[in-house]
């Protein structure tokens, strides 16, 4: 069974067929709601939005820790991240679909690792590759499968937030080699890998980062509320295709 954590504008999946939600609690405090458990095409499937709900989580305060934890305790076989980005590349402007290969970790302050507190071991993990190749492929396979165009590759820069970046900031991070912006990323990609996780993501860039495009001078947050519209149908329809592969 895969997860799939939704982020803003995916707080919910249509063709999810629900069977059952269910509270849970875990050592790290409550999740950011109840997970959503269900089918598609008659596989089965668990839903979690990020930021709750009724979107009321913002970034530097989602807990993270209880997302995954109680994720890796439905014994799911992976995670897909669902997460809207702003476009650093020129190419990567918005409504663009992005599965992501690399991240750089900008965050500061976050509950970002189980391997804490007394008694905890001293833990180093492997995070060479922050997102699993193989569920990373099958992504792009659905993808294909059903028509939609999905970048192969990328970096993502996960930033504090809430706020959006500045102009210079967004410079700073493209001369770090960063593609997308966004504030999602970490801790949830480490965290997923210290619980032994498949995880993998999709990127939606909702708008072209600060300084870039038509937000050279400030981003146009009217627009957005359509652009996630359009681009998360075509999400769900990969999903779709990837529950039911």
């Amino acid at each position: 069974m895969l997860a799939v954590i939704g982020g803003s504008g995916l707080s919910q999946l249509a063709t999810l067929e629900v069977t059952q939600r269910k509270v849970v609690r875990t050592p790290y405090g409550e999740p950011s709601g109840a997970l959503t458990f269900g089918r598609i095409r008659g596989k089965s499937l668990v839903f979690l939005a990020r930021h709750g709900y009724g979107h009321t989580v913002p970034p530097h305060e989602v807990n993270y820790r209880a997302n995954l934890w109680a994720l890796k305790e439905q014994q799911v076989e992976g995670v897909v991240s669902v997460a809207s980005v702003g476009g650093i590349r020129g190419d990567l402007g918005p409504g663009v679909l992005l599965v992501p290969d690399q991240i750089i970790d900008y965050t500061w302050g976050r509950r970002g690792t189980y391997f804490e507190g007394a008694g905890a071991p001293v833990t180093h993990i492997d995070f060479t590759e922050p997102y699993t190749p193989a569920l990373r492929q099958r992504i792009l396979a659905a993808a294909q499968e059903c028509g939609e165009h999905i970048i192969d590759g990328g970096v993502y820069a996960a930033t504090q937030g809430p706020r959006l970046e500045s102009a210079a900031e967004i410079n700073r991070l493209e001369r770090d080699g960063a593609d997308i912006v966004g504030m999602t990323g970490m801790p949830e990609a480490a965290l997923a890998r210290e619980l032994d996780l498949d995880y993998a993501a999709v990127a939606v860039s909702v708008n072209f980062a600060a300084g870039r495009g038509e937000s050279e001078h400030a981003i146009p947050m009217g627009r957005i509320e359509a652009v996630l519209a359009e681009a998360m149908g075509r999400v769900r329809r990969i999903i779709e295709q990837l529950v039911a592969a």
